[in-house]
């Protein structure tokens, strides 16, 4: 680890300032989770490949609510076949020991830092969660997990009658969707925890970014909230991106180019130290 940064850590540490994290695909991704925008996220309904920016909007749901579902529940498969690894074992050490001095912001829908032991009131699950439905009409604001009764699927495997059942809205017994943010959607405070991330980033002392490209627009407003309060600016990846350019323009920020299931138990060491 860079000198610079190692005393970095340590003043944070010292001044028992507020830490927050944002965390993307890079994370899952040494865990074994194939990126979104991979080979992994291409579908084919009929003779027609769409892409992922295709698949996952409300406008396909609309239309093909069936498709939509079966992608949804083979990603969930993938997700659940996946384990934390060292970085996301690391968050949870540096959430037992800060408290509320911690805030993860994540744009996985894996699920896998709530399976590591981070807690669901310190995690702004910002995409949702993909191990999770709601109604599509809206009823109520209510999430469900999604039930045990719906198995994962497999390419080419079906909807069965008993998983269209089971993918009902318990309230009013409309047609359930994944609890994810969808392409033509926007973010929310209700679902997807827009002003809490922002405010998380207005209170940080130091943010830390992990593993993601800047594609989705509420990451970026979180980093640049950040920047703006005179946050120092920690960026771990393994390629150069704009999260790294940003952290490289502010006073107290550096490129830390590296896996994070290496980075991260190395900086919480730092941190945590006695």
């Amino acid at each position: 680890m860079d000198s610079k940064l190692h005393a970095l850590l340590q003043d944070i540490a010292r001044d028992q300032g507020n830490i927050t994290v944002l965390s993307g695909a890079g994370i899952s991704a040494e865990s074994g989770i194939p990126t979104f925008r991979g080979p992994e996220g291409y579908w084919t309904v009929g003779s027609t490949v769409y892409q992922p920016q295709e698949m996952a909007t409300f406008a396909m749901f609309s239309q093909v609510p069936d498709e939509v579902w079966k992608w949804y529940l083979y990603r969930m498969g993938i997700c659940r076949g996946a384990d934390p690894n060292p970085g996301h074992y690391a968050l949870v050490e540096l959430e037992k020991c800060l408290g509320d001095r911690f805030t993860l912001i994540t744009q996985n829908v894996d699920g896998l830092h709530l399976r590591a032991g981070n807690s669901l009131e310190r995690t702004l699950q910002i995409h949702g969660n993909v191990n999770y439905m709601r109604c599509s009409l809206d009823c109520t604001g209510q999430v469900y997990p999604i039930p045990a009764d719906v198995a994962p699927k497999n390419k080419g495997d079906q909807l069965s009658d008993s998983d269209r059942r089971h993918l009902r809205c318990p309230q009013c017994g409309a047609r359930t969707r994944p609890h994810v943010l969808l392409f033509d959607e926007s973010y929310n405070e209700q679902h997807y925890h827009f002003y809490s991330a922002l405010n998380a980033a207005k209170k940080t002392d130091l943010l830390i970014v992990v593993g993601t490209a800047g594609a989705t627009n509420l990451p970026n407003q979180v980093a640049r909230e950040a920047f703006r309060q005179g946050a120092a600016i920690v960026d771990i990846n393994i390629e150069m991106n704009p999260f790294a350019q940003l952290a490289q323009q502010c006073e107290r920020g550096f490129f830390y180019q590296s896996p994070s299931a290496g980075a991260l138990p190395a900086m919480a060491e730092v941190l945590l130290a006695k």
